[in-house]
């Protein structure tokens, strides 16, 4: 039986359209559910509950359950555990919480995106799971963070484990540094690449490090990654949800279109925002000097100086030339 497209209106609580949530990559992650027949999903930084909304939905028609994790989440996400039995919020860590969950069908690991937090958190779950790995899905395996750490809490991050930072750097998908004027993050790393740097990197690691592990990326809306075992039940039904998907060249290439053109807007954004500034200053001078007695008496004396012979007419700067300016 086919399944009801999901009720999604993407830009409800995404205003700057960056397309951020998961909830935008529902039409793949949906299907994956269902291919896995899972029963029980653990979401990883839920936040205000964009995804979470979604996944609730699909618990009822499903008769599953879903677990929110997330430290501080916002208060639309309490409204929505409070309101839906289908759903349980744990407020704490990841690291913390992920242990008690180790029999959970589906892990959604979307929460501090750096190579850190993403390698402890695969550690938990397969801990937890033992030699059942759950199917795992990963957001922000594309650009920005596939190769460039973030940090919500940069003290809890070990500082043998954590990059260079440039505090609320801006990244465009042209400057492997830092671009005035890019898309704001936190705390990101000062430059993406190299080694323990990133989510991507972080999933590689861990997947170079468990023999057989299947590893499928959609690169839409930041990236979707997807891991799972070739030897589980539902691996050829996942498979064939994924196979027109994974690492499809048209969709890298509207992606990569997509995060330059929302970058190239908030640098052009920015720059138009600084020369605003600097417009409105220059104005409130020439306001200024428009009220400015020694600015009128050194235009009489300009004038005067002009019609004895001693100054040019270009010499002359009258209130007259700085009402046209302002009007201009």
């Amino acid at each position: 039986m086919q399944r009801e497209q999901p009720q999604i209106d993407p830009h409800a609580n995404d205003p700057g359209r960056w397309g951020h949530s998961l909830q935008n990559l529902a039409e793949v992650l949906l299907p994956l559910l269902d291919a896995a027949g899972a029963r029980s999903v653990v979401e990883v930084g839920a936040y205000a509950g964009d995804l979470t909304g979604v996944l609730v939905d699909w618990a009822a028609g499903a008769g599953a359950r879903v677990v929110a994790i997330d430290p501080m989440p916002q208060e639309r996400l309490v409204r929505l555990a409070d309101e839906r039995a289908e759903l349980e919020l744990v407020r704490e860590t990841s690291l913390a919480a992920l242990p008690r969950f180790g029999g959970a069908d589906v892990v959604i690991i979307d929460g501090d995106h750096n190579h850190y937090t993403v390698s402890e958190e695969l550690r938990a779950v397969a801990s937890a799971a033992g030699d059942e790995l759950p199917l795992l899905l990963f957001h922000d395996v594309g650009w920005p963070h596939a190769r460039r750490d973030d940090y919500y809490a940069v003290d809890q991050i070990p500082s043998e484990r954590r990059q260079p930072i440039h505090e609320g750097g801006g990244l465009h998908p042209d400057e492997p540094g830092i671009r005035f004027g890019g898309l704001p993050y936190r705390a990101p790393a000062a430059r993406e690449g190299g080694p323990g740097n990133g989510v991507l990197t972080a999933v590689e690691d861990f997947v170079a490090e468990h023999d057989g592990l299947r590893l499928a990326i959609v690169p839409a809306f930041f990236g979707l990654g997807v891991v799972w075992s070739p030897n589980a039940p539902y691996a050829a039904a996942v498979s064939e949800v994924l196979e027109p998907w994974d690492r499809n060249p048209l969709i890298e290439r509207l992606e990569t279109n997509r995060v330059f053109h929302l970058a190239e807007a908030h640098v052009q954004t920015t720059h138009a925002s600084l020369w605003q500034q600097r417009a409105e200053r220059r104005r409130l001078v020439l306001e200024r000097l428009l009220e400015s007695r020694a600015f009128a008496l050194a235009e009489r004396v300009s004038r005067l100086r002009h019609r004895a012979g001693i100054a040019t007419e270009q010499s002359i700067v009258s209130k007259e030339e700085i009402r046209r300016a302002l009007d201009d």
